[in-house]
């Protein structure tokens, strides 16, 4: 028998930085096109789960392999003041 929590759906979500670029430049972008970011290789990246920041992280790159470890809790009015 199924528990109530399998059937609960949460979207993890890992934020690397953000950009402001306008719609028409965003449209013109084709495959391979490189949006910069507001973020540094090291700054920490933000985990979102179901698009609410609940921690904090660092991005681990081990060869062809990308993972993420987890260094603290969300301070969730940081993430919204760092919103543009």
């Amino acid at each position: 028998m199924a528990s109530q929590l399998d059937r609960v759906e949460v979207e993890i979500t890992v934020l690397l930085g953000r950009a402001a670029i306008p719609m028409q430049q965003l449209l013109r972008m084709g495959r391979g096109a490189v949006i910069p970011l507001d973020a540094n290789e090291d700054d920490e990246v933000w985990i979102l789960a179901n698009n609410h920041p609940i921690a904090r992280g660092e991005l681990v790159i081990d060869g062809d392999r990308m993972s993420i470890t987890v260094t603290k809790p969300a301070i969730v009015e940081d993430y919204f003041a760092t919103e543009q």
